[in-house]
């Protein structure tokens, strides 16, 4: 079972949350909370594998639970929610460590895939909606000779497996276009994220996009 818990000030959005998570077969909804102060306390009783956060909160935003919770050491991976799919807050959560982000209005059936993408360890963004925040997070920056110093460490397979990663390409999409297996796939991305010093797939995104990777990679 994949054990996911809710972090949002509104009660409502939670019970919907919960009613749609718990109607599929492998997940339960282990714990709630309404505030990003209450997020440590809530990982620590229920030891989610993955939370669903709100950005937008009263008191500790979701924001700051974020880097907290990261920094922290814990193994729980975070989706972010919002109502806009390009708020600052979230491209600086991802920045912070999260996994990914939902809009409040994603179709029931796609929520649930995102939980079990996101629990098994990788991002939950569409190509469409990564390359959109990745152009958004580093607009007005000029980091490509940074991000290049960073990917030297890379052999030619890591950095063509990241140019697809930069373009927001699954594991399987990955797969196909470069003949090989989704764990072998896997295995790369693992060594990529080590190799950056990144936290997740999307910052690795994110180094890509910056180093000239996966901008025009539209197969």
């Amino acid at each position: 079972m994949i054990r996911v818990a809710l972090v949002d000030d509104e009660l409502l959005v939670r019970a919907g949350l919960r009613m749609i998570l718990q109607a599929a077969d492998d997940i339960e909804v282990v714990g709630e909370a309404s505030d990003g102060d209450q997020v440590q306390d809530l990982v620590a009783r229920h030891s989610p594998d993955v939370l669903l956060m709100d950005i937008r909160m009263p008191g500790t935003d979701g924001l700051s639970a974020t880097r907290s919770l990261i920094e922290s050491g814990s193994a729980a991976k975070i989706i972010v929610l919002t109502t806009f799919d390009l708020d600052d807050y979230v491209f600086r959560a991802l920045s912070a460590g999260a996994s990914g982000f939902l809009l409040k209005d994603t179709p029931p059936r796609e929520l649930i895939d995102a939980v079990r993408v996101v629990a098994d360890g990788d991002a939950m963004l569409s190509p469409k909606v990564t390359r959109s925040m990745i152009r958004h997070f580093a607009a007005g920056r000029d980091l490509r000779g940074a991000a290049a110093r960073r990917i030297a460490a890379l052999t030619a397979r890591e950095v063509e497996v990241l140019a697809e990663v930069s373009a927001g390409r699954s594991n399987a999409d990955i797969a196909g276009i470069l003949f090989m297996s989704e764990a072998t796939v896997k295995a790369h991305v693992s060594r990529i994220i080590a190799k950056l010093g990144a936290t997740n797939r999307v910052q690795v995104a994110i180094v890509g996009h910056d180093a000239g990777l996966g901008a025009d990679s539209d197969r």
